[in-house]
C-alpha cells in the first residue's frame, strides 16, 4: 500500500493515519469539518488535500449511520481501489450498502477493537491498535485485493487481524463493549445526585468500573442506534440477574434464617459467576489469562516517584506485569499496586524495603 484516503479524522480515523504515515504511506485526509482535518494534518497524519486519483485504499472512519452513503459517494466518485470501514458494527451497514447497490466486491467491513474515552483528532496516537483485535468480515463477494490491502492495513497499524460473520461481530461487541459502556454510565449516574460525602469516599474499585462512562454520549447514541437489538438482548438478561439479585438481598433482611440461607447462596451465585467469566477474560497480549501476585507500596505524589520504583524493580530483576495507583483522600500519597509473576515477590519486596519503601500487606 502506498496511498490512502482517511474519510473522518476522528480518534480512530486519525490514529490510523498517524500509524500509516508513520510507516511511509501517503495519506490524504478528508473531514465534514475541514478544521478536523487540519488538525490531523498538522499532528502529521498526512495531508488534508483531496486525492487527484485513485489510491490504493480508502478507509471510511464516520459514524455508522452515514458509512453506507460516504462509501457509495466515494465508490461513485472512483476513490480508491478499496474501500473499508471501521465502525464498531458491520450488519446493518452492509445491508444498507447492499441496498444501495454499492459494488461489494470493493468494500470490507472491519472494526478495531481498539478506542478511549476521549474523542477527536487531539485523541489520537499512532500506536492505538497495537497489539489489539482488528475484526475483518469478508464474505464471498469480497475481491481478493481488497481482503489483502485490509490485511496489510491491519499488519501496517500492528494490530492483530481476526475474521468473523458481520452479525456475529455484533452480538460480540453488543457483549464486551456497548453493554459495559452502558453499564459503566448507569453506575456513574447514581452519584450524580448523590451526598457529597459519599462521593469523596470513591476508592479504585468505583474508578474502575465508571472510567468509559465519560466517553461522548453523542459518539455513543450513533454506536447504539446501529445495534440496539444485540445490546437489549444482553441488558435484558443483565437485568434478570439483577432481578433475582434484589430478591436475594432482600431475602438477607428477612427474619428467617432459611430464607437468609437462600439469599446469601444466591449472592454466592451470581459472585461464582463473576468469578468464572472474569477469568475468561484475555490476558497479556490477548494470551490466556495469567495470574499475578499484587506488591502494594506506599507512594507520595511527588514527580519522580514512579520512575524510581519501576527503575528499583528493575534492578531487581522483576518485570513489572501490570500496575494500579489508588490515590489516598486529602493525602499527598496513595498506594502503587504491582502485579509481577508469583515467584518473583520475594525479590521485589526484599529490594523494595532495601530502597527504603513501605510495603503494604
Amino acid at each position: 500500500m502506498r496511498t490512502a484516503v482517511v474519510i473522518g479524522t476522528g480518534l480512530i480515523g486519525t490514529s490510523a493515519a498517524l500509524a500509516l504515515s508513520g510507516r511511509g504511506v501517503h495519506v490524504h485526509l478528508v473531514d465534514h469539518d475541514p478544521s478536523q482535518a487540519r488538525t490531523a494534518a498538522a499532528l502529521g497524519a498526512g495531508t488534508d488535500t483531496e486525492p487527484d486519483g485513485p489510491v490504493d485504499l480508502a478507509i471510511v472512519a464516520v459514524p455508522p449511520a452515514h458509512i453506507a452513503a460516504t462509501i457509495a459517494d466515494a465508490q461513485r466518485r472512483g476513490v480508491a481501489r478499496g474501500y473499508l470501514d471501521v465502525a464498531s458494527v458491520k450488519g446493518g451497514p452492509r445491508r444498507e450498502l447492499e441496498s444501495l447497490g454499492v459494488d461489494l466486491r470493493q468494500y470490507l467491513g472491519t472494526h478495531p477493537m481498539a478506542g478511549r474515552e476521549r474523542s477527536g483528532p487531539l485523541a489520537a496516537t499512532a500506536d492505538l491498535f497495537e497489539g489489539r483485535p482488528w475484526v475483518l468480515t469478508p464474505t464471498r463477494d469480497t475481491d481478493t485485493e481488497v481482503l489483502n490491502l485490509a490485511l496489510e492495513l491491519v499488519a501496517l497499524c500492528r494490530a492483530v487481524p481476526v475474521v468473523m460473520d458481520a452479525d456475529a461481530h455484533d452480538r460480540a461487541v453488543a457483549l464486551v463493549s456497548h453493554t459495559p459502556q452502558l453499564l459503566s454510565s448507569l453506575v456513574a449516574a447514581r452519584l450524580q445526585g448523590a451526598d457529597e460525602t459519599a462521593v469523596r469516599l470513591c476508592g479504585q474499585g468505583i474508578r474502575d468500573v465508571t472510567r468509559i462512562a465519560a466517553s461522548d454520549p453523542a459518539m455513543w447514541i450513533d454506536i447504539l442506534s446501529a445495534n440496539p437489538g444485540p445490546v437489549a438482548d444482553v441488558l435484558a438478561a443483565v437485568a434478570a440477574d439483577l432481578d433475582e439479585t434484589v430478591q436475594a438481598l432482600r431475602a438477607l433482611q428477612a427474619a428467617d434464617e432459611s430464607k437468609r440461607r437462600d439469599g446469601a447462596a444466591g449472592i454466592e451465585d451470581v459472585l461464582r459467576r463473576g468469578n468464572a467469566g472474569r477469568e475468561r477474560v484475555p490476558g497479556k497480549h490477548g494470551a490466556a489469562p495469567a495470574v499475578y501476585e499484587v506488591v502494594t507500596v506506599l507512594i507520595g505524589d511527588q514527580p519522580g516517584e514512579l520512575a524510581r520504583i519501576f527503575a528499583d524493580a528493575g534492578r531487581a530483576g522483576v518485570n513489572i506485569e501490570d500496575v494500579r495507583i489508588e490515590h489516598a483522600t486529602g493525602q499527598q500519597a496513595g498506594l502503587i499496586q504491582l502485579m509481577v509473576e508469583p515467584s518473583a515477590v520475594p525479590a521485589l519486596a526484599a529490594a523494595l524495603r532495601e530502597q527504603g519503601w513501605s510495603l503494604r500487606q
